[in-house]
């Protein structure tokens, strides 16, 4: 089973130098932690630090795995209150293709 370094690593990898994003995003696990992914700035970076984003996608890490896994669907995800959004819908978006597994 994953953990936090993994995934974090795994999407560093996935952001690479450019994601494209153009802003900031953290995807808040709970209790597990958070990652931060600096769209903003080049090279991007990625990050389990607690910091204010452009978009603030909430999930538990149960769902979230499931979700990069392609077990739960984003949009159900949402329409089912498991996950949420704060601030900026259109880049949380744009992130489904780098959280895939």
């Amino acid at each position: 089973m994953a953990d936090l370094a993994s995934v974090t690593e795994h999407i560093r990898s996935a952001v690479g130098e450019n994601s494209g994003l153009g802003k900031t995003v953290k995807i808040d696990l709970g209790d597990t932690g958070q990652i931060y992914i600096d769209g903003a700035s080049v090279p991007n970076t990625v990050t389990n630090e607690d910091k204010p984003a452009d978009a603030v996608v909430s999930i538990s890490w149960d769902d979230f795995m499931a979700l990069s896994e392609g077990k739960l669907d984003p949009m159900m995800a949402f329409m089912q209150g498991k996950l949420k959004i704060a601030g900026d819908m259109m880049i949380a978006q744009k992130l489904a293709p780098l959280l895939k597994r």
